[in-house]
């Protein structure tokens, strides 16, 4: 049987009808100013929606979470990081917080340069693109959150 794909839209990306569901007013303002006037939100702030977006993934069976960006490769990259991080007892505990939402370090090492540059001497960070919205995509059994960004 198909599935409606009225009823599917958009139901794997994180929408503003999403944040508002799942952060407090006061936060969810505080990302609508991000995303419309270009604030920046502050480290509590950050902490708090990227506890809300890996619930929110993790629900839709994310286990990865990565930074989506466009090198001048003409392709897209991402790098990605898993959910899960052994806790000093050897236990699985799920870690993502502002800091690893909002900037990630890509492996600028592996990106053309045209030129004779160490690999150890490539650098590159990629900034959490708060106007363009965060989704969920599976590819075949890997179920990854993505966060697009600038590079």
């Amino acid at each position: 049987m198909k599935t409606d794909p009225f009823v599917l839209y958009g139901t794997n990306v994180f929408s503003e009808r999403v944040m508002k569901e799942r952060l407090s007013e006061n936060v969810f303002a505080a990302v609508k100013r991000a995303m419309d006037f270009g604030e920046s939100l502050d480290p509590e702030t950050a902490d708090i929606v990227a506890a809300a977006i890996k619930d929110w993934a993790i629900g839709k069976g994310a286990t990865h979470y990565c930074h989506w960006f466009q090198p001048m490769t003409e392709v897209t990259a991402e790098k990605h990081n898993a959910f899960i991080t052994p806790d000093s007892g050897g236990r699985a505990i799920a870690d993502f917080g502002g800091k690893q939402l909002i900037r990630g370090e890509s492996d600028a090492s592996s990106f053309p340069s045209g030129g004779l540059r160490a690999t150890f001497e490539a650098r590159g960070y990629t900034v959490w693109d708060v106007s363009s919205p965060i989704f969920v995509r599976e590819n075949g059994d890997m179920i990854s959150l993505y966060i697009p960004c600038a590079f």
